[in-house]
């Protein structure tokens, strides 16, 4: 029998109609984590096999660090920072889960004579490390990738204390609504500033601190905190709601004393 319009028209119409069925159920097999009890993180690892990681893991990350480094701590070769001073667009977005500003044009970090690009930075409240069992009001996450697709991450501790102007472009652009992105032309933002004068660090191997928790990252968490005031802080936690995983067993792992220093500034490319 030979095919009408109709039943042509009827027939595309159905076609569209499984594919976005199929799409949409695609979309729904996604696992969904939360920072809440009934998706969080003590459950995180039971929502997906890709997800195993996250309780099987004997190198995951946060954790709490010392207070100060000590003589029992061994010392790693610093780490060089290499900052891009120019004026960039800057990407604000709300992911349901952080803060997140994208960074395309990222400096870069080079540890053990490997370079790492800054991709994107994010913030976390309270803090995800602790020190001593204590947590700062928030961190900051740089996020830094190899070619080859590894990770290093510097971790910044946030204090209360005097206004900080410098995360001024950021925390004036908050999306409160998941899902929104806002995005400010022609800022320019030293990345460098954002971290504290004295960067000794404490540098260990480690793991995302969201799903899927992949271990391997290299972690550099900054021992001085930066100070933000009360307002600063109020406007990045008033949006994340606890957005923080607890800390995670060393499990023998060594946390090594470090620098990150900053290497000579790189023109604009």
């Amino acid at each position: 029998m030979t095919p009408t319009a109709s039943t042509n028209s009827f027939c595309a119409v159905l076609l569209m109609a499984l594919l976005a069925h199929s799409v949409h159920a695609e979309q729904s097999d996604v696992p969904h984590w939360t920072y809440a009890d009934e998706g969080g993180p003590g459950v995180w690892a039971t929502l997906s096999p890709e997800y195993a990681e996250c309780m099987r893991g004997k190198r995951q990350s946060p954790i709490d660090l010392p207070v100060v480094a000590g003589p029992e701590l061994p010392v790693d070769a610093p780490a060089a920072l290499a900052a891009f001073h120019h004026e960039h667009v800057l990407e604000v977005r709300n992911d349901g889960h952080t803060i997140e500003v994208e960074y395309d044009d990222g400096d870069d970090l080079v540890l053990d004579d490997k370079t790492y690009r800054l991709v994107q930075y994010h913030f976390h409240a309270p803090s995800e490390h602790t020190v001593a069992g204590q947590h700062f009001p928030l961190e900051l996450h740089l996020v830094h990738r190899a070619a080859d697709g590894e990770l290093a991450v510097i971790g910044v501790l946030l204090e209360q204390g005097q206004h900080n102007p410098v995360y001024d472009p950021v925390l004036g652009h908050i999306p409160a609504a998941a899902g929104v992105s806002v995005r400010v032309e022609h800022v320019s933002i030293d990345v460098d500033e954002l971290l504290p004068a004295s960067r000794n660090a404490f540098g260990y191997l480690g793991s995302l601190t969201t799903p899927p928790c992949s271990e391997g990252v290299h972690w550099l968490v900054l021992r001085a905190p930066v100070a933000l005031d009360a307002a600063q802080i109020g406007s990045l936690a008033g949006v994340l709601h606890g957005n923080s995983r607890p800390v995670q067993p060393l499990h023998g792992r060594l946390i090594e004393a470090t620098t990150v220093e900053d290497a000579p500034t790189v023109a604009a490319h």
